[in-house]
């Protein structure tokens, strides 16, 4: 990172920007990385926000936007450091997120295989089949066999007079 432009942060910008150090990123859990991502978000929206509103202000004064680009560096700059920085913590995010996933993915598993091994112990073959045949099999419809009949009968309808041709 440029030194003028970290010289150039102000304190709590400085800690933000510390924050986001590897070291100081491995130790945070999901919850704490996504408050910092806010946070940060928040610090790039700002400079955006200013530089947008400069640099628009800019062109009117010195009659084009290529004139008015070398004006307002700071928060450009500004905004793309916090920019690269949200960048690393929402990978970080992102793989916090998938470890998390990992871990739910395989605690749930362990609990279906659990429940499956201890199925067959509780005696499961005593209960009748015939419970869940016995069930009449739902029909599909769109709304009533009225209107089933309705339809087919217009397909037969709009066959034939094909077939008549």
């Amino acid at each position: 990172m440029n030194q003028g432009l970290l010289n150039s942060l102000t304190d709590a910008e400085r800690l933000l920007v510390a924050e986001t150090e590897r070291d100081a990123l491995k130790g945070l859990d999901e919850d704490e990385l996504l408050d910092l991502h806010q946070r940060i978000r928040r610090a790039r929206t700002k400079y955006v926000k200013n530089y947008r509103r400069g640099a628009s202000a800019a062109v009117a004064d010195v009659g084009g936007r290529g004139m008015s680009y070398p004006r307002n560096q700071r928060d450009r700059d500004k905004a793309e450091l916090f920019e690269s920085v949200l960048a690393k913590v929402s990978r970080e995010v992102a793989s916090a997120a998938n470890r998390a996933s990992m871990q739910l993915r395989t605690e749930r598993l362990e609990a279906a295989r659990a429940a499956k091994a201890a199925a067959p112990a509780t005696g499961g073959s005593d209960q009748p089949k015939s419970a869940a045949v016995s069930r009449p099999r739902a029909t599909k419809t769109t709304g009533g066999l009225k209107k089933d009949a309705s339809t087919r009968a217009m397909g037969a309808r709009r066959q034939a007079k094909r077939d008549s041709r």
